[in-house]
């Protein structure tokens, strides 16, 4: 089913309520907009990051910070 909207002179866009229903977007969430070469676009909803996990994580990462390990992973 096509939804229409217009674009403001802010190049603001309102979404019609059934795709933020069907998308579960909510206040403050984030869009990501990909655009392919034939003129397609994807639009999806970006799940907040996870901040005490990525705390956690960062500490465990230490054990890989050496020269040895930039020379090793440099061209990746």
């Amino acid at each position: 089913m096509s939804q229409l909207a217009k674009i403001s002179s802010k190049g603001q866009v309102t979404i019609p309520a059934d795709v933020r229903k069907k998308l579960h977007l909510e206040t403050g969430d984030t869009l990501a907009w990909e655009t392919e070469a034939d003129g397609r676009i994807w639009v999806r909803r970006l799940e907040p990051l996870d901040l005490d996990y990525l705390a956690a994580v960062s500490g465990t990462l230490s054990e890989w910070n050496s020269p040895e390990d930039d020379e090793a992973y440099r061209d990746l």
